[in-house]
């Protein structure tokens, strides 16, 4: 990556908290939840759900609170409910692995049936469901296009204008006057952007790790999230773990 001086990051504060960003020409909005919303398509994007993590653990003999699929399903549908979208892209690695969908309690299928019965639900393969899910509602896809843009799990390995990707699960650590915070974040160079994992129960990958190395063609801005509202830091700020 290579500084370039002309170069400004279009965005500003919306009044839900979020920031209003210009990625490769399409207008987005970046919501304190982690979701990617355009507004002109109705369309809404979240990444790397990872739905039953938690009874995955559990049977390997890991016991985590059983409560991390409700907790992100409420999330979604809280988006769902204030934005009304039309469409639904979920950025793969929804499902944690191939049998959590027979995990799933019936109280949490039922959640996503009614979300799918207000928005089409596109269920984008990730790496931990590659074959998308068997009975639940909506359209299994390898990448969905809109506004310009291409959603889509996993970074393609070079710059890729207008991708939209998750899979990483980025997360930065941001020098503040008292010290450094460590949050979720949105990272792109104005051209690429990765959401951050959207899931209850899902960790975080430093943005100054060598797996984005080559991903951007400037130094990126990070977004990090806060609780009421997304932050937006440069990449001098970024401090590793």
């Amino acid at each position: 990556m290579s500084a370039e001086p002309s170069f400004r990051y279009a965005f500003a504060m919306s009044p839900c908290g979020g920031l209003v960003f210009e990625l490769a020409g399409a207008e987005t909005l970046l919501r304190p939840s982690g979701a990617l919303w355009l507004h002109k398509e109705r369309l809404l994007a979240v990444a790397d759900l990872h739905l039953e993590k938690g009874s995955a653990y559990a049977a390997r003999g890991q016991l985590l609170p059983p409560y991390d699929t409700r907790e992100t399903l409420a999330r979604l549908a809280a988006e769902a409910a204030q934005l009304r979208p039309r469409v639904i892209v979920l950025l793969g690695d929804t499902l944690h692995d191939g049998k959590a969908e027979e995990r799933l309690a019936e109280p949490d299928a039922r959640a996503i049936h009614a979300i799918a019965a207000v928005s089409e639900l596109i269920w984008i393969v990730g790496n931990h469901d590659a074959d998308g899910p068997r009975a639940l509602p909506g359209q299994v896809a390898a990448e969905w296009r809109a506004a310009g843009l291409v959603l889509t799990h996993e970074p393609a390995p070079a710059p890729r204008f207008g991708e939209v990707a998750g899979h990483l699960h980025p997360c930065a650590r941001v020098k503040s006057r008292s010290g450094s915070v460590r949050r979720r974040c949105f990272i792109s160079d104005g051209e690429r952007m990765i959401l951050p994992a959207f899931g209850a129960f899902t960790g975080g990958l430093n943005v100054l790790d060598r797996a984005y190395s080559g991903f951007f063609r400037r130094p990126p801005l990070v977004m990090p999230l806060g609780q009421r509202r997304v932050h937006a830091a440069g990449w001098e700020q970024v401090r590793g773990d």
